[in-house]
């Protein structure tokens, strides 16, 4: 705006125009000033004008002052300027000295000091024109000095606040001498006179008015005196106040006067009295003074109060720090020195802080409003920490809470003191109901925080309030949901703010806890776990009190913990529980530390808590459920192979902690439920371990044979017999236990959870971790399942039980349960609902007979077992069915040990423990009579117990074995065939079943048994017991440790029940003699004929016992050689179990014993958990051999011959009277070394005889489960008898035969048919034996050659005979088979042809999977290089055959006979042809020929030493020597390549040089051919058995 007043033209042209043009702005600026009269009648828009006028002279005075000051303009000419510009107004040299005033700001801050110097000369050279008074007040003191207008700025400075001073501050007082004393004396008197009676504070006020007027009184210090009075008489609030209030008109005078006297106890070592804080409180809660007005004149200041609370933070942190950290002890001292030094600073006492003190006197007087201002200037719990604060707030807590304590807090009986309600109306209301507490009383909890300590009763208060609060909140009936929500999040606020923390700090305190407990237990665990977890994280940290007690604590705990033993668990237990009533959260963290690192603690540990309170026991809970939830630390060691020691030693406490004391379960059973949904299956370890501990369900595979026995009784027998430590007392634990999963609905949430949890991991977490740990994970989830519903099922009462587990079907479909584990769950529910059905029969229907009894039984389970025959159909394809019914399905899966037998040693060996017991009693002198006395009715009552439940026990099964016998014609429908049912059964009932637990396998075994006892039609024991034990490699490589144990267990069964058959024939023939199960010849269904022909006789069995021990080694070796953990593993622990039984041979178990001695010695460093597994095992190998028997004595090596007639011919290799597979691995060790010699002639002609004879070859089933018996078998077979055709017939004109061919043809027929079976065996022990074995079996064939010659030289007339009779025989079998095989295409019929294998499948498809299982097999043994020709040519031959069932031929004996004896002659000629051909083409190979002549010797001579031979040759071992095995496994590889080459180079190799030998030994074995018709007669007999 100055620059539009004065232009800069102006100044440039100031001597010109600019002058004048300047005093003319100013002239005319100054007349347009109105005068005074129209200044009255202006109106408001004139005032604003006038006022602008004034600002515009002001501004032009101002540029132009600053022209100069910049140096535009000369001093002298600005000033004759001003000097003519002080004429146009009267007013000019004030507004000049606005200007200069404004100027001397503006050039004081300038840093130019010429302005500030031109402006000073400016000011000077107009001090004519302002008068220095004007100048003095408006210019700074500074610039008056350099002015000299005064002489020193200071002395000018303190002037002015003398004179304001006195102006302002100095109140003109009368002179005392002026006062008359006798006023202020009757002024005291008036004031301090009895008050009781009618006298006012208006009576008072009047003559207090009369003295001050009669005796000229200043009326403040009249106020003074009122005051000092009031404070002297401070309990006269209702005189004094409205006196106060009457007599003053200021508040401000009443707070100076209040001030001073606070002022005057702000010393040192000062001490304001309560009566001043109360007066002062007092007139704050009537409103006469204001409290900010007051709150100035207290100390100490805000700043002070807060740098006090962050002071005490720090040393609480030092003193914490210092606690938990080693210090060395130069250190100590120093520490001591400075804390001394702290002290004597302490003793010099600072003031007392007035805020708190008047705070205090606030809250006395119930003025909350005041009192919560205060507080809210100072740190949070800073007021309450003091105790004075805290007692006082207390108390009017206990005033406000009174009335509605009195109606829902007072416990019955309880009087309790009263609490009058304060006479002030301006206190808090009481409260009247719960919705009035949330007005000021939770405020008030909330301020006073952790210092409710202070008053335990004011605690006990607020928690009975809570429990009436949860009462009537739990009894609401929706009305007023939101209200009630509301108030029980304010009581849970109070108890995480207030409760919890207060607890803490009260000196072990254990009736508060149990009162805290009282609420709590009233919350949800989820509410109590989040207080708990508050609690312990984050309220230690909220004031330095709590840090120091948390500090405290740990310390404490330390000391306790280092001194706990076995020894002092009571006294260190009573620490323990001192300690935990306050600080509970902190001392379990410890000791779970303590526990994680150290497992032996476990025991002391549990057995001193017993002296907690149950709030302890509840926040002992959680921290267990967090320390298991902490996501620091690793569930698996290092070598992530193993669980980690802190989980197990955490799940062991749980366990023993929660049996022990009455801890509530919900929590813990809900984080492993929620563990096992996220698909974790660690945390079931802590499952495992609490159900074994408080229901006394172990989980033991490592069962003895007692425990076993005792486990398949009653629930008393299990308990006393069935477990390793005896748990007693879990009756009410277990009750716990119950209760929490049922109320909690966890019980089938657990068992479908974990059931789905075992495929989850090994397919969900399996990937990523080793697989030693998935199998136990799966090994631990399966056990705990099986624990579990093993307690479900023997707790879970009918109702609960039934309502709870939904059927069969649809926890399989629905929920996706495993059929096992479904089936294992609904168990139960089957039991308890027949029982119950039985019981409501029995009642309807009054009859005692034991017939009634059954009928009701089996009436019973018909309507129980009815819909769950339906609802099993829907599990399987409904091919399934064709084979075996639902109703035998859904038996064997529903039935248990218990219902099959009665372990009625279990029982006797329990009773005469007790019996034992009682006399131990009654000779015990120092145990007292009253103790006898209880023990003896313990004893006696157990006893009986036991001798009732076996009594019992034996009616149900009796029952149970009456409804099976009634059950088992509709069992098995075989449909297809039996081959096919035994399959079914196996696949579906027998293998997931025996691996389910150890009680499961045994009953397996016993089931199987029992089937077969039943004469179970269409049930075949021997394909059975042969499919179980003829390859058991994938099974036991497929299982898990325990699976391995359990599989071990049934195998174990199964062996003991088939070594009693062969131990003793009376035993043989009495329980399977003329079974059904023991035919031979497979026939259609519906008839099981009783022929006697067609039974298995005790030899034969004994040989096919022999043949499943040698595959059970096979087997064993196999898998000990692969160098799959594993594999190792399984096998040792199946061998470990099935010790008892196997080996009986004395060479199977040598064999089994290098095996396992070279395993000890690669594992030792490598992997030391199996090296200690096969140790185990090797010791008590070593141990059995002297029950081990050669083979010779474990099975007869003669074979009797059947005069009986013909019988129809089966497919396969099995004859009419004796099955192939009984006898095809009698000997099979023997039958390698001569499939070495003949292996060239066969693959020569197998070629040449496959297209001719593919139409005569008959279709045959498989052999062993792994290849099918092909046709190019029968064609070698073929060939080799007719290479020696002429000298057969030329012995047959010379010897007469026993008898006519007729005659023996059925004996003829067996030994044919058995031929191929025999080959195929043989062949398939050449496949499997290492090379080793085989160079072995050359060796020893060659020792004793010489022996076998000399041995059966007299027998070679019979031998000749039998051969002679065997051939026609054969010839005709060939061609009897070629009719039979038109005839039967459209039936169907249900054969197999060796017990092996009888999946009937179509022959390629067998040799298909048989490939495809070698190419996936480790082992490195050159028999892969056969067996993959083999199976090239069984492909070959087998490409376009399909599995057809063969009927009985319809020719009659005789036409028979005729056929047969043209068929064979025809066949003959042509082989004879084709003989001559082969020897012209192979004439060059010298080798070969030998071969054959050898060959046409052996055929020559017949089988005429077969006895001899049988009993003098025992079996080689099938395993090779140290040094052979090497040699095997460095050639394997080689091998494995030659697998590749054709049929003709397979018996090449090192068979040369055992040729050399053999033709330069020629003649003298053409003398000596015993030996060779020796291994003839085996062949043959081996087919025979």
């Amino acid at each position: 705006m100055a620059a539009l007043v004065v232009p800069a033209d102006w100044i440039r042209n100031w001597e010109k125009s600019g002058k004048n043009e300047f005093l003319q702005l100013c002239r005319n600026l100054a007349e347009s000033k109105p005068s005074d009269d129209v200044t009255l009648r202006e109106s408001s828009a004139a005032t604003l004008e006038r006022k602008q006028e004034h600002d515009d002279i002001q501004a032009a005075l101002y540029e132009l002052a600053w022209q100069v000051i910049k140096g535009n303009l000369k001093l002298d000419q600005a000033a004759s300027v001003l000097n003519d510009v002080m004429e146009f107004r009267e007013d000019m040299s004030s507004i000049l000295a606005d200007v200069f005033c404004i100027l001397d700001i503006e050039t004081g801050c300038l840093e130019e000091k010429n302005k500030r110097e031109h402006f000073t000369q400016l000011v000077g050279a107009c001090l004519v024109l302002v008068p220095d008074t004007v100048l003095k007040e408006r210019l700074d003191p500074e610039t008056l000095e350099s002015l000299g207008l005064i002489k020193q700025a200071q002395q000018f400075n303190q002037k002015i606040v003398k004179i304001k001073t006195k102006l302002f501050y100095k109140q003109q007082k009368f002179n005392l001498l002026r006062e008359e004393n006798e006023g202020y004396a009757k002024l005291i008197t008036e004031l301090g006179q009895d008050l009781s009676g009618n006298i006012t504070s208006r009576l008072v006020l009047e003559n207090i008015k009369s003295l001050i007027g009669c005796f000229n009184l200043d009326p403040n210090r009249v106020l003074d005196i009122i005051l000092e009075v009031y404070e002297c008489r401070s309990d006269q609030d209702e005189f004094f106040v409205p006196l106060i209030k009457s007599y003053m008109c200021e508040a401000q005078t009443l707070c100076h006067i209040l001030g001073f006297k606070f002022k005057f106890y702000q010393e040192p070592n000062g001490e304001t009295p309560s009566s001043l804080y109360h007066v002062a409180a007092a007139l704050l809660q009537h409103n006469l003074i204001e409290l900010g007005d007051l709150y100035v004149h207290l100390l100490p200041m805000d700043p002070s109060i807060l740098e006090e609370h962050k002071r005490e933070i720090t040393e609480a942190k030092q003193i914490a720090r210092k606690l938990t950290m080693v210090v060395v002890p130069s250190e100590k001292t120093e520490e001591k020195d400075k804390e001394k030094e702290k002290e004597e600073e302490k003793n010099e006492k600072p003031p007392d802080n007035q805020k708190l003190g008047l705070l205090e006197a606030l809250l006395k007087i119930g003025d909350w409003q005041h009192a919560q201002s205060i507080m809210d200037q100072m740190p949070s719990f800073y007021a309450a920490s003091h105790k004075s604060i805290a007692v006082a707030l207390c108390q009017l807590l206990h005033i406000t809470i009174e009335p509605l304590y009195r109606r829902a807090g007072v416990p019955k009986g309880a009087k309790g003191a009263l609490n009058r309600p304060l006479k002030s109306k301006q206190a808090p209301k009481p409260a009247e109901a719960f919705e009035d507490l949330r007005k000021e009383v939770f405020t008030m909890l909330c301020y006073l925080g952790p210092h409710l300590s202070h008053d335990p009763v004011l605690f006990a208060k607020i928690v009975r309030l809570g429990k009436g609060f949860m009462k009537e909140y739990q009894n609401d009936k929706q009305e007023d949901k939101d209200r009630m929500d509301t108030l029980l999040s304010c009581f849970l606020s109070i108890t995480d703010q207030v409760l919890l923390p207060s607890l803490t700090l009260m000196d072990c305190n254990a009736c508060m806890s149990e009162e805290l407990w009282g609420l709590f237990k009233m919350f949800p665990y989820q509410h109590r776990y989040r207080l708990y977890g508050q609690w312990k994280n984050e309220t230690y940290n909220s004031h330095p009190l709590l840090v120091k007690v948390k500090a405290q604590t740990v310390d404490r705990a330390k000391y306790i913990m280092k001194r706990l033993t076995k020894e002092n668990v009571k006294p260190s237990g009573r620490q323990i529980g001192k300690l935990s009533h306050s600080n509970p959260t902190i001392l379990f963290d410890y000791m779970l530390s303590q526990i994680q690192w150290y497992d032996n603690l476990i025991t002391p540990v549990v057995d001193s808590l017993k002296y907690l309170t149950s709030l302890n026991y509840d926040v002992l809970a959680y921290c267990i459920i967090e320390a298991l939830a902490n996501p620091e630390k690793e569930k698996m060691k290092h070598d992530d192979t193993t669980i980690s020691a802190w989980l197990q030693s955490l799940a062991s406490l749980c366990g023993s902690v929660f049996r022990k004391y009455p801890i509530e379960l919900a929590g813990l059973l809900q984080y492993v439920t929620n563990q096992l949904k996220a698909g974790k299956s660690f945390d079931l370890l802590i499952l495992k371990e609490v159900v074994q501990k408080m229901a006394g369900i172990e989980i033991a595979d490592e069962m003895t044979q007692e425990q076993l026995e005792a486990m398949t009784g009653g629930e008393q027998l299990k308990a006393e017999g069935g477990y390793f430590g005896q748990i007693r007392n879990t009756k009410k634990s277990s009750q716990r236990l119950k209760d929490a999963l049922l109320d909690h609905e966890l019980a089938l949430p657990l068992c479908l959870l974990m059931a789905q949890q075992r495929n989850g991991v090994v397919f969900l977490e399996g990937g990523e971790k080793h697989l030693k740990l998935v199998g136990k994970l799966y090994d631990q989830c399966h056990d705990t399942l099986v624990q579990f519903g093993g307690f479900l099922a023997s707790n879970l009462s009918t109702e609960d039980y039934i309502k709870r587990v939904p059927s069969v079907d649809i926890l399989c479909n629905q929920f996706h349960t495993p059929h096992d584990a479904a089936f294992f769950l609904s168990r139960p529910m089957y039991a308890h609902q027949i029982l119950s059905k039985y019981d409501e029969l029995k009642k309807t229907e009054k009859g005692n007979r034991q017939q009634q009894k059954v009928h009701k039984y089996i009436a019973a389970c018909d309507l129980v077992m009815a819909p769950v025959h339906d609802s099993v159909v829907s599990l399987h394809p409904p091919k399934v069915w064709d084979d075996i019914s639902p109703q035998f399905y859904a038996t064997f899966w529903s039935l248990t040990m218990y219902d099959l037998a009665v372990p009625h040693n279990a029982y006797n060996r329990e009773v005469n423990k007790l019996k034992v017991q009682m006399k131990a009693i009654d000779e015990n002198p120092e145990m007292p009579p009253n103790k006898k006395k209880k023990e003896k009715e313990r004893c006696t009552a157990l006893q009986d117990k036991l001798q009732e439940e076996e009594k019992k026990q034996l009616e149900h099964v009796q029952r149970v074995l009456q409804r099976l016998k009634l059950e088992k014609d509709n069992w098995l429908l075989a449909k297809s065939t039996k081959n096919e049912t035994i399959t079914k059964f196996l696949q579906l009932c027998i293998f997931p079943r025996c691996i389910f637990s150890a009680i499961d396998a045994v009953y397996c075994a016993r089931f199987v048994e029992l089937v077969h006892q039943q004469r179970t039609p269409n049930f075949c024991t021997l394909l059975c017991y042969d499919r179980v034990f003829s390859d058991i490699i994938y099974t036991v490589a497929s299982c898990t440790e325990n699976e391995a144990r359990r599989y071990g267990r049934f195998l174990c069964c199964m062996l003991d029940t088939v070594t009693r058959w062969h131990s003793d024939r009376a035993i043989y023939e009495k329980e399977c003699g003329n079974y059904p199960g023991f035919l031979t010849i497979l026939r259609a269904t519906g008839f099981d004929g009783g022929n006697k022909a067609d039974q298995l006789d005790y030899e034969n069995f004994r040989h096919v016992v022999h043949k499943w021990h040698y595959k059970l080694t096979k087997a064993s070796v196999h898998c000990l050689e692969t160098g799959e953990y594993t594999h190792i593993r399984n096998i040792l622990i199946v061998l470990t179990k099935i010790l008892l039984c196997y080996p009986k041979v004395l060479n199977l178990g040598q064999a089994l014993e290098r095996r396992v001695h070279k395993i000890c010695l690669e594992e030792k460093e490598k992997r030391p958990d199996l090296y200690a597994l096969a140790m185990g095992y090797s010791g008590q190998l070593k141990s059995r051999k002297p029950y081990m028997v050669p083979e010779n004595e474990f099975h007869h090596k003669e074979l009797p011959v059947r005069n009986t007639g013909p019988t129809t011919v089966q497919n396969g290799p099995g004859s009419a009277g004796k099955p192939a597979s009984t006898t095809s691995t009698g000997k099979p060790e023997e039958g390698a070394s001569e499939e070495n010699e003949k292996s060239k002639e066969k693959s020569q002609s197998a070629a040449k005889a496959a297209s001719k004879t593919n139409n005569t070859t008959p279709k045959v089933t498989t052999s062993n489960g792994n290849g099918a018996t092909n046709s190019t078998k029968l064609i070698k077979e073929k060939e080799d008898k007719d290479k020696s055709g002429k000298e057969k017939n030329k012995e047959k004109k010379e010897k007469t035969p026993a008898a006519t061919p007729e005659a023996k043809a059925p004996g003829k027929e067996k030994q044919k048919e058995e031929r191929p079976g025999k080959e195929e065996k043989t062949r398939e022990t050449k496949e499997k034996t290492p090379k080793s074995e085989k160079e072995k079996f050359k060796k020893d064939e060659k020792a004793s050659k010489d022996d076998k010659a000399k041995a059966s030289g007299g027998e070679l007339k019979s031998s000749a005979e039998k051969e002679r009779e065997k051939e026609p025989s054969k010839e005709r079998d060939v061609a009897k088979e070629a009719k039979t095989k038109e005839s039967s295409k459209g039936e169907k019929a249900a054969v197999a042809g060796s017990l092996k294998s009888p999946v009937p499948r179509s022959e390629s498809s067998e040799s298909e999977r048989e490939q495809k299982r070698r190419k996936l097999d480790t082992h490195p043994s050159p028999s892969h290089s056969s067996t993959v020709k083999d199976n090239l040519n069984e492909l070959k031959d087998s490409a376009t055959k399909h599995y057809t069932n063969h009927s009985t031929a319809t020719l009659s004996k005789s036409k028979e006979r005729e056929v047969d004896k043209k068929d064979m002659e025809k066949s003959r000629d042509r082989s004879r042809e084709r003989e001559k051909k082969e020897r012209k083409r192979d004439h060059s190979n010298s080798d070969r020929e030998v071969a054959q002549e050898l060959k046409r010797r052996k055929d020559e001579n017949g089988t005429s030493s077969s006895k001899h031979s049988k009993s003098e040759s025992p079996s080689n071992s099938p395993q090779p020597n140290e040094k052979e095995k090497s040699k095997s496994s460095k050639s394997s590889s080689k091998e494995k390549s030659d697998s590749a080459k054709p049929e003709k180079g397979s018996s090449g190799g090192k068979k040369e040089s055992r040729h050399d030998k053999e033709k330069a030994e020629k003649k003298e074995k053409r003398e000596s051919t015993g030996a060779k018709e020796d291994k003839k007669h085996h062949k043959s007999s081996d087919k025979h058995r």
